[in-house]
């Protein structure tokens, strides 16, 4: 299978020259341990263990001395997969960081546990890096021609600054491949397996081994049903705001327990509850929060759905979920904003160093279609605003870029 390059290897490497230990945290099947071993690779006294080996891991937490002997003396790297395993991982790491010279990286896939093991002990010891699955740069790297991932890349570069000019032809080419990343997400194996058939039975196997059996372990329940039925509630709200009163139903479980649920999804990788944007407490919604899924494809999993965008009346929020994922994916902090007579703008994006943009997504778009919502530009006139759409009739303009390049 190829190695396809991820964006977070470039500012590994950058940090490998740093002391801190280097946490690398994410979802189960998002490519940890290929990219982990692709960097030892290039590594000169580096050792590589993962604590899925039972004895290693009793060695590590019972002997830490002798553990020390065999996997650290005359080492430059230690790399330290499924790190969560160790319960008395962040103790015996902070030991080995006091008194020995080499670096250290560690993978897990569970936030909530890397966080509880390992981070308490290590307070400006650490840093802290996620890898998500692919976001839509990585797949066109695994997928497309490389004449098409320079191309995407500049109109990226040159997004906010108006030099944009994308012909049909290779607007309706990005296109069909952002469909099939919508409809399958961005998940390495999935991406690289070329059977549709196929990419859908390694997500559905991803979703029952993966995430509901280690969420289930994680909060101790002996029967997931009613897990399943709040996880498959949860996709169908996609992009909407969250109501506790119709998942407590649904589910089955209390409304202080969705609610204690839904936290402890967003560590484990499965959601994101975005918060609103608000600057006016007496006109604008300031509490309520809009779900979104961190992985199309699990989510069409999850509701057993892998039809064609077109086929599907789900297809507005399946692209609003895509823009979330991009967001999260590259790091980006954003909200959604809502007035109290129900007005909407999709997304609120930080870009940092103050610049602050706003997305309404759109399917489809007319080319007089140029004017900024008054309602948000009348209280918000630094926000810069942009219609994102799937398709656009007549071509572009100036407020309005394809859906696939934010």
């Amino acid at each position: 299978m190829n190695y396809i390059k991820r964006k977070l290897e470039t500012k590994i490497l950058k940090f490998l020259k740093t002391p801190e230990i280097i946490a690398i945290i994410g979802p189960r099947q998002s490519g940890k341990t290929t990219l982990l071993q692709k960097i030892i690779s290039t590594q000169k006294k580096a050792c590589s263990i993962s604590f899925e080996d039972r004895e290693i891991l009793q060695l590590f937490e019972n002997n830490i001395k002798e553990f020390i002997d065999i996997y650290v003396k005359n080492k430059k790297y230690l790399f330290i997969d499924e790190f969560q395993y160790a319960k008395k991982g962040g103790k015996n790491l902070k030991f080995i960081f006091d008194t020995e010279k080499i670096k250290i990286i560690i993978s897990g896939s569970s936030a909530p546990d890397i966080t509880i093991k390992a981070i308490k002990y290590l307070v400006g010891r650490v840093l802290i890096l996620e890898l998500f699955p692919f976001d839509f740069e990585e797949f066109l790297l695994a997928q497309a021609d490389e004449n098409y991932l320079e191309k995407y890349k500049d109109y990226k570069k040159n997004l906010f600054n108006k030099k944009i000019s994308i012909s049909p032809i290779l607007h309706k080419k990005f296109l069909s491949y952002y469909e099939n990343y919508l409809i399958f997400g961005g998940y390495p194996r999935v991406v690289l397996e070329k059977n549709k058939e196929t990419k859908k039975e390694i997500l559905k196997n991803i979703y029952s081994t993966y995430f509901l059996r280690e969420v289930r372990d994680m909060l101790g329940l002996i029967e997931d049903y009613k897990l399943e039925k709040l996880i498959k509630a949860l996709c169908l709200q996609i992009g909407n705001l969250i109501n506790y009163e119709e998942l407590s139903t649904l589910s089955g479980y209390s409304f202080l327990t969705v609610k204690k649920y839904l936290n402890f999804l967003e560590k484990s990788y499965i959601l994101n509850l975005t918060k609103p944007f608000f600057a006016n407490k007496r006109n604008e919604i300031i509490k309520n929060n809009k779900i979104f899924l961190l992985d199309s494809g699990l989510r069409n999993a999850i509701v057993n759905d892998f039809r064609d965008l077109d086929s599907r009346s789900d297809k507005g929020a399946l692209l609003e979920n895509g823009l979330a994922e991009q967001f999260i994916k590259n790091n980006l902090f954003f909200n959604f904003w809502r007035d109290k007579k129900k007005n909407e703008i999709d997304f609120i994006v930080d870009y940092g160093n103050g610049k602050k943009i706003a997305i309404e997504s759109k399917s489809h778009l007319k080319q007089s279609t140029k004017k900024i919502p008054s309602y948000f530009a009348k209280n918000y006139p630094d926000v810069e605003f942009f219609y994102s759409y799937e398709n656009l009739k007549s071509g572009i303009n100036s407020f309005s870029y394809p859906i696939y390049l934010f």
